[in-house]
Parts: structure tokens; sequence; C-alpha cells
């Protein structure tokens, strides 16, 4: 009888330290305001691999004026997919001297690559639409 119980607490104790582990490993993400022609972003900042790679995804939904900036050490061609991202987004990618080079739509759960033509320090995802309806376009600037 002793011997299950003992058991039974080391297997608990187990399962909660895995569950005290995973659940470290979850960032949470600084935000910033950014700002693009005067209208302000809250936008989560992922400036790590981790932060990077999960990006946007198992979420099912971001407030209007929400997105989420990608900042890389250096300029590089950048490329973006949808594995688990249920938001339709769009993402400009922006030069380090803050000027949007170009803006591209992204589908839902696409793992189609949504390539960068130019070398970029930034990516920017918003709700798909969101650039066109604040008339925001290539050229324009984001400040922070």
């Amino acid at each position: 009888m002793k011997r299950s119980i003992y058991f039974v607490l080391i297997i608990f104790t187990i399962v909660g330290c895995l569950l005290l582990i995973s659940m470290g490993t979850k960032e949470k993400l600084d935000t910033k305001v950014v700002t693009i022609n005067g209208i302000n972003i809250d936008a989560e900042i992922a400036d790590t691999q981790e932060a990077r790679q999960t990006g946007l995804m198992n979420r099912k939904s971001m407030e209007d004026n929400h997105g989420m900036l990608f900042i890389f050490d250096r300029d590089q061609k950048l490329s973006f997919w949808m594995k688990n991202t249920y938001i339709p987004l769009s993402v400009a990618y922006v030069s380090s001297e803050g000027v949007i080079m170009e803006i591209h739509d992204m589908h839902p759960e696409s793992l189609r690559p949504v390539d960068s033509v130019n070398s970029v320090r930034y990516a920017l995802e918003m709700n798909q639409g969101w650039f066109e309806k604040n008339h925001i376009e290539p050229g324009d600037v984001l400040t922070w």
C-alpha cells in the first residue's frame, strides 16, 4: 500500500514539474507603441528566435490597431508562412530605417512562403486589410 502511494506521489511530482517547465517556455512578449502616419499600433515585440518562430500562431483573433513586430539582428530577405495561424494577416516588410518596403496579404494556415523582395530588418503583421484601410503603403515610415 505504501509503495503505491509513493508511486502515485512520484508520478504527480513528475507531471507537475513537466507542466511548470512547459509553462515557462511560453514567452510573455513586451509591447511597444509603434506609429505609421500618425496611427498608433500596440505591437507585440518578437525579438527572440522562439518568439519569431511562434509569431501569432494558435490565436483566434487580434484587436484592431494591434499587431506583431518581428525584429531581426541584420538586414536580410525574410520569408513568412501561416502554419497554425488562424487570423488572416497582412505583413509589411520594413527596412532598418523604418521605411515600409512592401506589403503582402497572407492566408490562414497557408504553408506557402511569403518572401520579401528586398533585404529588410523588420516585419509588421496586422489584421488583413489593415494597411489598405488606413491608407498605408510602401514608402511610409514606421517609428517607435
